[in-house]
């Protein structure tokens, strides 16, 4: 998915102490997901190298072969306000391995398009659900409510990333392979309890073909050892 250059709002840019958060994945990988600074470029460009040509087109619905100087400096010079990017760095290695940022819609300030992107070696680690649920949380400190985003009609990964969050995604726009979505930040809900929350915290995948489940910590707490035993049941589909 993408995130077309837009026009920043008048907002001033906020000062702020650099965020950073470490994650453990479901896998027991660990990254520190913070914000891109303007020293990030070469870790940028390096991560886009660990792109495939498929996923190059996933996130910029073209096909691109590489980063210009003046595409490295749009993605790390950001204000962390109207603009926020989130890059995910490995703790073992260093590198980059995944980004997720925000340009607020200058005509509607509380709408903000957003693009999320997860290097191949990475993908299916559920990486790219951390790093929406910490741009969420980013985008309601600067009092956006609302995401948008485009999206091609095959990236079912990021369809199903993006229809976890509660309220839900509507598509309001197709144009060909491209779908335009609209997402409300009303949070996360459980798919045990239904309770919404602020962040996802654990992932029950059952198959390859059935779509992927989020509990709350207290349903993983209470329904962990009989989680296993219930996935065939209709109502967990």
């Amino acid at each position: 998915m993408t995130a077309r250059p837009a026009t920043r709002s008048s907002s001033p840019a906020v000062a702020h102490r650099p965020w950073a958060k470490p994650v453990v994945l479901r896998d027991g990988r660990a990254v520190l997901i913070r914000q891109v600074q303007r020293a990030d470029a070469a870790l940028l460009a390096d991560g886009f190298a660990q792109l495939s040509v498929r996923s190059r087109r996933l996130r910029f619905l073209i096909a691109k072969d590489h980063l210009s100087p003046s595409d490295l400096r749009f993605c790390t010079d950001v204000d962390h306000h109207d603009h926020e990017a989130l890059g995910a760095v490995s703790l073992t290695d260093g590198y980059g391995v995944g980004i997720a940022r925000y340009i607020r819609n200058a005509h509607d300030p509380s709408s903000a398009e957003i693009a999320i992107t997860v290097i191949d070696a990475w993908q299916g680690r559920g990486l790219g659900t951390r790093l929406l649920g910490q741009l969420i949380e980013r985008a309601r400190h600067a009092s956006i409510d609302r995401f948008t985003a485009l999206i091609s009609a095959d990236n079912v990964a990021a369809l199903a990333l993006l229809s976890n969050v509660d309220a839900g995604t509507r598509p309001v726009h197709r144009d060909g392979d491209i779908i335009e979505c609209d997402i409300a930040l009303a949070g996360y809900r459980c798919a045990l309890c239904r309770t919404p929350g602020d962040s996802i915290s654990g992932r029950i995948e059952t198959t390859s073909e059935r779509p992927v489940r989020w509990i709350c910590h207290a349903c993983l707490r209470a329904y962990l050892p009989l989680i296993e035993a219930k996935l065939d049941l209709p109502w967990w589909q």
